[in-house]
């Protein structure tokens, strides 16, 4: 098994200003978020005048938050980020339907999403816990058919207005709005295969039936269930991890399967974002990809 840092660094749409004392001053396009991050174990190096300029910061309440902003506060708005244009709408879960750290990934995606044999055929790829789509508007960059799943509605209606302001709104993919579990099952059954899946699992979450997903108990029988939804020459399978509280090995080791079975090689790492004006790197995640 390979390991790697994937850096994603600051772009004209997206910055990491400054992190520490766990909390992290970020750059949405002209509007500056302060937003707490546990792993920022560390003194910041920009004055608090600096942090003070946020237009907005988000304060943890139980298990949800919310945001203090001025009344000139836009409530959604985009930006560009890797060649994309994505919405962002702060949420209450601190989130803004973009994880930026994620860029060397998308990267990765469209570089390896695109017919590498002689066929005409597209790939077929599989999106699972897809969110607002960053690997969907990835993959339909490589020309590949895409099957994007998530449990939340509010989600793949998001994903799919990214999509349209990417220039993607007559691309080739199915939105389906369900549980993981529950769909993957059904393709296996269907006998329906793919050449190439992504997914990036929470540590908990629950379908749109209120199904239950807990990373200790299904990570392992999702894999397994993936194993069989692979075409016979498949192309990769990628899988990233934000809060999961496990090692990128852990991560890399479930996937030796694919490698025993179809050859190629497996990478796993952390996924992290540089700071602007400073090589201090923000850790945001981790990662493993099977590529053949």
């Amino acid at each position: 098994m390979n390991t790697e840092i994937l850096i994603a660094k600051p772009e004209e749409g997206y910055a990491l200003i400054d992190s520490g004392l766990e909390e992290k001053l970020e750059r949405y396009g002209d509007q500056l978020l302060l937003r707490p991050d546990p792993q920022a174990l560390w003194n910041k190096k920009l004055p608090l005048t600096r942090w003070s300029e946020a237009d907005g910061w988000y304060e943890r309440k139980g298990k949800l938050g919310e945001w203090h902003t001025g009344k000139d506060f836009p409530k959604e708005w985009t930006i560009p980020l890797g060649g994309f244009t994505f919405l962002i709408r702060p949420t209450t879960f601190k989130h803004t339907g973009l994880f930026p750290e994620q860029l060397p990934n998308w990267e990765w995606v469209t570089e390896n999403a695109k017919q590498v044999n002689d066929s005409s055929k597209p790939l077929e790829i599989l999106n699972l816990f897809a969110y607002t789509g960053g690997a969907t508007l990835a993959a339909l960059r490589a020309g590949a058919q895409v099957t994007h799943v998530d449990a939340s509605k509010t989600a793949v209606s998001w994903a799919k207005k990214n999509a349209e302001l990417s220039g993607f709104a007559d691309a080739s993919v199915r939105w389906i709005v369900d549980d993981v579990m529950t769909f993957v099952g059904r393709e296996v059954k269907r006998g329906n295969t793919y050449d190439a899946i992504i997914m990036d699992p929470p540590a908990f979450g629950h379908g749109p039936k209120d199904e239950l997903w807990k990373i200790e108990e299904h990570y392992v029988p999702l894999i397994e269930l993936c194993q069989k939804l692979l075409s016979q020459k498949p192309r990769f399978v990628l899988a990233s991890g934000y809060a999961a509280g496990y090692s990128s090995l852990a991560f890399g080791n479930s996937f030796e399967p694919f490698g025993a079975r179809y050859g190629g090689s497996i990478t796993a790492g952390e996924l992290t974002i540089e700071e602007e004006n400073s090589a201090r790197l923000l850790p945001a995640g981790i990662f493993t990809r099977w590529l053949q």
